[in-house]
């Protein structure tokens, strides 16, 4: 395998098709809904670095704690000589994991966006020139077709992304990271902890208002690829606490009543005054649930690892070995 592969296995017009089939079902119902996926073109992406910088928000320093402290058990644990990364962004926390596995042969990193995945090639190669790196430019929550690499694999899902999957959602991916899984392969996941309501709000709603920004920028984003006329400062940013469902929702909140014109869809869509539209859940875990799907999934919970405050989890698991 040469030094970098990159293979894209959506098709050239998937982005563009899928955000007009969300924004024509997400706001053709009642309550409207958009997908969180949508925040993140160059400017989201920006704003959400700006985001795990901010001291409200506790999650990315939480789980970069517990891979510095962990990553050797990880790999003790592990033994993996690929690691595969789900929706991997600019790979800088899988850096830690590549230092604490010396048999670590291939890296296969997965995201939407090829450019991203080029960049944060280009640097992992800098530093370590042996590795073989085959990006896949892919949905990893659509079918994924894996590349042969070495075994062990380590599958790597962090960040607390899951808790943006709805339950049904979250069961069937992982179903389908269970079915992909070979003898001797693990998941490692992260998932953010259920903790009080105090600290969980200012994290998705900062006083500086960079979450607001990143949350109305999905409208932009509307605006730019679909020519529709959203006037983001139409709309105030919302975040609540759900005691029920154990999750952080992201709502954009109408501050008058208006009309929304998105011409490539031909479609016409009324606000309200204060009527929300969801852009986001973000489901907060306690191990037992997190084993509870695990295992409903086909794997089996190994490993349970928290920050020292117990904010954030990491949990190691596999399918169940045979008897």
């Amino acid at each position: 395998m040469s030094p970098f592969q990159l293979t894209r296995t959506l098709p050239e017009d998937a982005t563009d098709a899928a955000l007009r089939a969300d924004v024509l079902h997400g706001l053709s119902r009642t309550p409207k809904t958009l997908p969180p996926k949508w925040f993140y073109d160059a400017r989201g992406s920006e704003l959400f670095e700006e985001i795990t910088a901010l001291p409200e928000y506790y999650p990315t320093r939480a789980e970069r704690e517990i891979l510095l402290a962990r990553a050797d058990e990880i790999a003790a644990a592990t033994g993996a000589r690929t690691l595969i990364e789900l929706g991997s962004g600019s790979s800088e926390k899988t850096r830690h994991l590549l230092d604490a596995l010396p048999g670590m042969e291939a890296y296969v990193p997965v995201d939407v966006s090829g450019s991203a995945l080029s960049a944060a090639a280009d640097a992992l190669l800098a530093e370590r020139p042996a590795l073989s790196v085959h990006a896949l430019i892919a949905d990893f929550t659509r079918e994924l077709t894996l590349p042969r690499t070495p075994g062990p694999r380590l599958v790597v899902f962090l960040g607390g992304t899951i808790g943006n999957l709805l339950p049904t959602e979250r069961a069937a991916f992982l179903r389908a990271v269970r079915e992909r899984l070979e003898p001797g392969d693990a998941l490692l996941l992260g998932t953010d902890l259920v903790k009080d309501e105090s600290v969980l709000v200012p994290a998705y709603d900062d006083r500086s208002g960079v979450t607001a920004a990143f949350n109305k920028n999905v409208l932009s984003v509307i605006d730019r690829e679909l020519g529709a006329d959203f006037d983001p400062a139409a709309f105030d940013h919302v975040a609540v606490w759900d005691s029920e469902n154990e999750w952080i929702e992201m709502r954009l909140r109408a501050n008058r009543a208006l009309t929304v014109k998105i011409p490539e869809l031909d479609l016409v869509v009324h606000f309200d005054a204060g009527e929300e539209m969801r852009t986001e859940v973000s489901a907060k875990f306690r191990q037992d649930g997190v084993r509870s799907e695990l295992s409903a999934a086909g794997l089996e919970l190994r490993h349970w690892w928290t920050d020292t405050e117990g904010r954030f989890a990491l949990s190691l698991s596999a399918p169940p070995a045979r008897r």
